[in-house]
């Protein structure tokens, strides 16, 4: 069995209903936060515990149709997580900033050095086995939750792949990206997160 599950986080269109009209669950968190919305999903699946959980952007960036090749590798027991990389060749112009790209590969390469890391992406399309998820005990509310998860990942020598997936222009303006505001705080926050967890005992 399987469920489509919006978190619905302060959104200004109809996504919620249409959403809604289509079949899915529709949870609202008024929080804001990327953290706070990932955070509200988990919590509904605790009753249900399945087996894999699939995260990506409600905003039409991300292509859906992609999610077999996602979850693939996990099915097969081969990794626990996966992720989709934003590759250049396969996105849309203008469908990242340039902002955006360099955070990206500046993180990367920290990650790389760090800790051994072959991640060239902090993409939002991703799939998790549920019970290695759980197992984070997921703390970031905000910018941080993606590379929490990625520096889990690393800390723990978990398997992991990357998957190249096409990326298309979002439909509105983001409240990170779309800012200067927004953008220098996920900056901060992400480098934040990269140097305090390698110091730290966490895992």
């Amino acid at each position: 069995m399987s469920e489509i599950i919006v978190v619905d986080n302060g959104s200004q269109d109809n996504t919620a209903i249409i959403a809604n009209a289509q079949g899915a669950i529709v949870l609202e968190e008024k929080r804001k936060g990327y953290g706070f919305a990932c955070l509200k999903g988990m919590s509904y699946l605790e009753n249900s515990s399945p087996d894999i959980v699939v995260f990506l952007d409600g905003d039409y960036s991300d292509y859906p149709e992609n999610l077999d090749l996602i979850v693939d590798p996990i099915l097969k027991g081969e990794v626990v997580f996966s992720l989709g990389s934003r590759i250049k060749t396969l996105r849309e112009k203008g469908s990242m900033t340039s902002s955006q790209i360099f955070g990206n590969a500046l993180s990367c390469f920290l990650m790389r050095i760090l800790y051994n890391s072959k991640f060239t992406d902090l993409g939002p399309f991703r799939a998790i086995r549920w019970d290695t998820l759980q197992s984070f005990g997921m703390k970031d509310k905000t910018f941080g939750w993606t590379i929490e998860m990625q520096l889990k990942i690393l800390r723990r020598k978990l398997p992991y792949i990357e998957i190249p997936v096409r990326y298309r222009n979002r439909i509105g303006v983001s409240k990170v990206s779309g800012t200067i505001s927004g953008t220098i705080l996920a900056g901060y926050k992400i480098l934040t997160w990269i140097g305090k967890f390698y110091f730290s005992k966490w895992k």
